[in-house]
């Protein structure tokens, strides 16, 4: 029984107590598989759809709840919070996978750096662009 769950581990194939959770898996490619724990929900609040100047008032997703929880790795307690579309019970579990080089990232995390520009930046890379764009049909400064 050690041996087949310690080479289903080494070759990357996890196996869930849940049966809701069935069919996750690692979330990431690595050369080290993932381990699986459970985490408890510590809080769960909504969250308000909030307007933002920078992003003129689009709102990217209204209506979500923000759901805090904690998991044990490594003989270290590691707590994070990610978005969710329905609320969850404080005290409620479900499955985690968590790096074992790196036990605080996990499956759930938002706290990786996203790759979208804000509308901001794009408005003054394009008031730059037209300033010199006028500067050199003008004749640029005298």
């Amino acid at each position: 029984m050690f041996d087949e769950s310690a080479n289903a581990r080494a070759n990357g194939a996890t196996k869930t107590q849940s049966s809701s959770a069935s069919n996750l898996t690692q979330p990431f490619d690595s050369s080290v598989p993932w381990l699986e724990t459970q985490a408890e929900v510590t809080a769960c609040r909504y969250e308000f759809a909030r307007m933002n100047t920078f992003s003129l008032g689009i709102v990217t997703s209204p209506n979500r709840f923000m759901v805090s929880f904690s998991y044990y790795a490594h003989a270290k307690t590691f707590c994070d919070q990610f978005t969710s579309p329905v609320a969850m019970g404080n005290g409620e579990t479900f499955p985690v996978f968590y790096n074992p080089l790196n036990p605080q990232q996990n499956s759930r995390s938002e706290s990786a750096p996203t790759s979208r520009v804000p509308l901001f930046a794009y408005g003054v890379a394009g008031s730059i662009v037209i300033s010199l764009l006028y500067l050199a049909m003008i004749g640029g400064c005298q």
